[in-house]
């Protein structure tokens, strides 16, 4: 049943795909109804998989050469990662069809965003190093031309090419480990990888796991390589939302969170892996506080509490990390449906013509304040549990300064997340008359994740369980979900987390004492504290090297037809000598 279940993981969304690409524009109501099944298929069997969790190889491709075999493995990390993606990215779809109703190119939105689903699913599951990268390659793409879903907006064309380059650059680090690895390994499978790493010659092995950690802080929008995240709002707010919480950013923590055991031993490797998580968290949560556009608020928090992610797997705290993404993804998914309910009511992303939405639409009013209890991570919600394990993880292994960081990151994120809530929600309307409370589609993919953001935490002990049982590498231990709960609550460290994040929440309500320092600190924090130049740079330079490369396509069949025949050639070689050797 494994087999059949994570084909069906896999496969459903791809098929779903492929039948309404051919189906096209004519019949949108069927395109509708055509994604909501296939997505919800693909949910269910990602879920049918939780008993069958198991470290073995599952279902293997041998297709020799150089390229070796192509597996999938249904273990802990892989099948949350494949839960994920297909329930929230079904509950993403649900949502679209009030929210894209009326869209041009249906079609193509629904064929990439249900592709985008299967690929994130089978990164999860891939047991192979050239498997992930292929994967991992496609989600990038997936993720460019659903940025660029409305190509006639020049923003969003340039947010989609810009997510595209810079996690590129990423995937150059990740396609340089895999085959280094595989120099030295003569085999792709991870769990030969995770099981023979500390025979690599130290230096190899060095380069390999910063490689990785290059292509982790792109894919999920770590400091100093953030900025294309932000630029993505331009996306289809469901996009956003399957971005953000179920797809693309997880990827890289998933990444890190994989190879750990391999790489934890690596000199500066984990401290380096910490400071870039928490100066993530940190600088993303105070660019937050100063945004002015409802989806740009949400991007950096993203960011910020990725940052919590990537330095709980610096800390060792694997568990920590991987239920946090758990806690994330569904409260986060909650915050940008609920964020694209407002927008569609009152047509406007701007805060500043926000204002008294509280009382016209109640009930995506309590649907976003759930979400920020999970997100502030106030003991009614999930993110509360996930986001203790992770600092007090802190707090015992890691270096004092960067707890202090991590601490005052929660803080910042009570701050910004009142000020979004207050500015949304409270006093005098300052825009437009809300032209709806939800739409029926909507409240129910609002309703669900609302509900798993105040019972999801139950879940700690069977991921444990499944963690401990099928993730032999991590040596993680097995807990209870009230042996977790206990541990949070009887932890001093709790306590002074919730005392800070309730003093950032009273700044709020003394922010005139406190606006001419806003005023010193805003330019820096709306210019990114000058992130933004320098991957404008990056981008530029991958530009340029593509304007000249253009000078090789002379347009001339013969030449053309040679360089094909030169490359076949070279691929022949290549694949001769891996089978003969």
């Amino acid at each position: 049943m494994l087999k059949l279940f994570l084909l069906l993981t896999i496969g459903l969304p791809w098929l779903g795909a492929a039948c309404i690409w051919l189906i096209g524009d004519r019949r949108p109501r069927l395109l509708h109804a055509f994604a909501v099944a296939f997505s919800a298929a693909a949910g269910l069997s990602a879920l049918a998989m939780l008993p069958y969790a198991s470290e073995e190889i599952a279902i293997s491709l041998p297709l020799g050469g150089i390229f070796g075999n192509f597996s999938l493995v249904a273990d802990g990390l892989g099948i949350l990662i494949a839960a994920i993606a297909s329930v929230i990215g079904c509950l993403a779809i649900i949502f679209a069809t009030d929210y894209m109703k009326h869209a041009h190119q249906l079609a193509r939105f629904y064929a990439l965003v249900l592709f985008f689903i299967g690929t994130m699913s089978g990164l999860g599951l891939s047991g192979s190093l050239l498997l992930t990268f292929f994967l991992w390659e496609i989600t990038a793409f997936c993720s460019y031309a659903l940025i660029s879903f409305h190509n006639d907006d020049p923003k969003a064309v340039a947010g989609g090419i810009k997510a595209l380059i810079m996690t590129q650059v990423g995937g150059v680090g990740l396609l340089a480990g895999a085959l280094l690895a595989y120099a030295y390994l003569g085999d792709y499978a991870i769990s030969t990888f995770l099981a023979q790493a500390g025979t690599l010659p130290p230096g190899v092995l060095a380069v390999i796991g910063f490689s990785f950690l290059l292509a982790a802080a792109a894919k999920s929008a770590q400091v100093p390589l953030h900025s294309w995240l932000p630029d993505a709002m331009e996306a289809p707010t469901p996009v956003t939302a399957l971005i953000h919480a179920a797809t693309m950013v997880n990827a890289g923590v998933y990444l890190l969170a994989r190879f750990y055991p391999a790489f934890a031993e690596i000199p500066g490797w984990s401290t380096t892996v910490m400071i870039v998580g928490a100066l993530t968290a940190l600088l993303a949560g105070l660019m937050a506080v100063a945004a002015g556009d409802i989806k740009r608020v949400l991007a950096y928090s993203t960011i910020s509490q990725l940052g919590y992610m990537v330095y709980a797997v610096g800390c060792g705290a694997i568990f920590a990390s991987q239920f946090h993404l758990l806690s994330h993804a569904i409260f986060k998914a909650l915050l940008f449906l609920a964020a694209g309910a407002i927008i569609t009511a009152i047509d406007t992303r701007d805060l500043q013509k926000m204002g008294g939405l509280g009382k016209k639409m109640p009930f995506v009013r309590l649907a976003f304040i759930i979400g920020s209890l999970g997100l502030v991570g106030l003991p009614i919600a999930n993110g509360f549990f996930s986001k203790e394990l992770i600092l007090e993880k802190g707090l015992e292994s890691g270096p004092l300064a960067l707890y202090l960081v991590m601490l005052a990151g929660a803080g910042i994120t009570a701050l910004y997340t009142l000020r979004l809530n207050w500015l949304i929600f409270a006093g005098e309307p300052r825009g437009p008359e809300p032209q709806h409370d939800g739409l029926p589609a909507m409240r129910v993919s609002l309703g669900i994740l609302a509900l798993g953001t105040l019972t999801s935490w139950l879940l700690a002990g069977g991921l444990g369980n499944m963690f401990a049982g099928t993730l032999p590498f991590h040596h993680i231990e097995a807990e209870t979900t009230l042996t977790v709960a206990e541990h949070i609550f009887s932890a001093p460290a709790t306590w002074v987390a919730m005392a800070v994040i309730l003093l950032s929440g009273a700044l709020w309500f003394g922010r005139a004492k406190l606006a001419p320092l806003g005023r010193i600190f805003e330019p820096i924090l709306v210019h990114d504290f000058g992130f933004e130049w320098l991957q404008t740079q990056i981008s530029r330079l991958v530009r340029g090297s593509a304007a000249l490369l253009q000078h090789t396509q002379t347009g001339q069949v013969n030449w053309n037809v040679a360089g094909i025949l030169l490359g076949l050639l070279a691929v022949l070689i290549l694949l001769a000598r891996g089978i003969s050797s």
